[in-house]
């Protein structure tokens, strides 16, 4: 049995003729005929009363066109419903990102997809690079916004943003009227950092140590609109990425070059590789890949 013979059969019991059926599916009776005989077969009973001019359903058939009817019903709304997900009219993206790059970029991002796609939803998850790159791995999310490095092996890797990070000072500060920093000058300075999961935690603790020192960490913070508060209150130095810095409040925290060594800042869309993906999460990644985000210069 196939949706084609049920097709056959609720035209047939629609029009009580084969003739009229067979002009409207344009058929040949011939081979409208061979198909409800084919169905009547497989199912073991007769589904019309031939015995009259205007042929009738039987008992059997009455129960048939009911199930039939159902049938062809959900078929058709599957197809409906299939055609609108291949067209990308709808679906679900899951999407991890830290929530700094989400606070700087992905809001208007987001915006310009749904207003492109609108029956399509993320479903966004924040966190710091490293938690992100494990779910992707693991399939709980669909993509992830990461600072790299990632394990290329794993990750198809699509780049978002180059930059580097900056020092951030309060006003009072005695580096405050200094235009660049060297990472080995700050050995002794209160450090106030992302909390560790997140890739700058990682890289900072990273240079220092290859610079000969433990950095003295006194607040962690997942937030940066809070790290930048206690750093205006003068409880700290920190590190943030230049376009974040550029928000900051210049009247109250000054932002200087980090040098010796320059720390970069990468941000990336990774993908599993060898996952499959949606057609709502492949044309978000084709919608990423085609925003211009890069910051401009400070």
């Amino acid at each position: 049995m196939d949706v084609r013979q049920l097709h056959y059969f609720t035209e047939v019991a629609r029009c009580g003729s084969f003739t009229k059926a067979s002009e409207t599916l344009h058929l040949s009776q011939s081979t409208l005929s061979k198909g409800i005989k084919s169905l009547e077969e497989e199912l073991g009973v007769s589904l019309f009363d031939r015995s009259s001019r205007r042929i009738e359903l039987t008992d059997a058939g009455e129960t048939v066109l009911s199930e039939a009817e159902s049938i062809l019903q959900s078929f058709y709304h599957l197809t409906d419903t299939l055609y609108e997900v291949m067209q990308v009219k709808k679906g679900t993206v899951r999407l991890g990102m830290p929530p700094i790059i989400g606070s700087l970029f992905f809001p208007g991002i987001i915006a310009r997809f749904h207003k492109q796609y609108p029956g399509i939803s993320i479903r966004l998850g924040e966190d710091g690079s490293k938690r992100v790159e494990q779910a992707v791995q693991n399939g709980e999310t669909d993509a992830g916004v990461v600072v790299l490095p990632v394990e290329e092996g794993l990750f198809d890797i699509r780049p978002f943003l180059q930059e580097k990070l900056a020092v951030i000072v309060g006003c009072q500060h005695p580096l405050a009227g200094s235009r660049e920093v060297q990472l080995a000058a700050l050995k002794d300075e209160p450090f106030i950092l992302l909390k560790e999961g997140f890739a700058i935690n990682d890289r900072i603790r990273e240079e220092c140590r290859r610079l000969g020192y433990v950095p003295h960490i006194v607040y962690e913070s997942a937030e940066w609109d809070f790290i930048s508060e206690m750093v205006a209150e003068g409880l700290g130095l920190s590190f943030l990425p230049e376009s974040l810095c550029r928000k900051l409040d210049a009247s109250r925290i000054r932002t200087l070059d980090l040098t010796g060594p320059v720390i970069p800042y990468e941000v990336a869309v990774i993908t599993r590789i060898g996952r499959y993906l949606s057609f709502a999460a492949r044309a978000f990644l084709d919608h990423v890949e085609q925003e211009s985000i890069q910051p401009t210069s400070r």
